[in-house]
């Protein structure tokens, strides 16, 4: 049961983070027009696929740089 109910959390804690992203870059302008420098809601597939590649290609390198010294 605690399985479950663990299962079920972590749901709703990863639709809630992903809802919070979002509406912390909400655009703000009313023209609808994307710039290239606004960021992209994350329900987007290529934005969470960008955003992991930052992500491991800025882990990679911290462990390269650590395990080199």
């Amino acid at each position: 049961m605690r399985f479950l109910t663990g299962i079920v959390v972590g749901i709703f804690l990863t639709i809630g983070a992903a809802y919070l992203s979002d509406a912390s870059n909400a655009p703000t302008s009313a023209s609808g027009a994307q710039s290239s420098t606004e960021q992209r809601p994350m329900v987007n597939w290529d934005v969470v696929s960008r955003n992991w590649q930052s992500l491991s290609l800025g882990v990679r390198q911290t462990w390269e740089r650590l395990t080199s010294r």
